[in-house]
């Protein structure tokens, strides 16, 4: 059997799996073009001008508003994280007496019911 008679026999397979490879390439193409889609993310043309979403005033204003509640929400989570480290000491501490240091910080700031009374 020559070269050619054992090329011409592979020539199925070698066509047949430059097809899958290509199929491949383009399924893996659109799936990631539709997750882009489907999760926001901007789609870029050949030389990376933006397709979609188009950036409008609207969408500006949309990202700033977004900006400035991921940084409020940050400074909740930071304030909640310092509460919780100083429950934490209280607890962990060795030797406390938990009643006198509650009084302790009642005593520091008064209540909100009292604020109100005292108008």
């Amino acid at each position: 059997m020559s070269g050619m008679d054992a090329f011409i026999q592979l020539a199925p397979w070698i066509v047949g799996g430059a097809i899958a490879i290509v199929g491949a390439c383009v399924w893996g193409w659109a799936h990631t073009t539709k997750m882009r889609i489907q999760n926001g993310y901007p789609l870029e043309g050949m030389w990376g001008q933006s397709l979609k979403p188009d950036l409008t005033t609207e969408s500006m204003e949309r990202v700033k508003l977004l900006t400035q509640e991921n940084a409020a929400l940050k400074a909740e989570v930071g304030a909640i994280k310092d509460r919780l480290q100083t429950i934490e000491r209280i607890v962990t501490d060795k030797g406390f007496d938990v009643s006198h240091q509650i009084e302790a910080l009642r005593q520091q700031e008064p209540r909100i019911e009292d604020r109100s009374a005292a108008r």
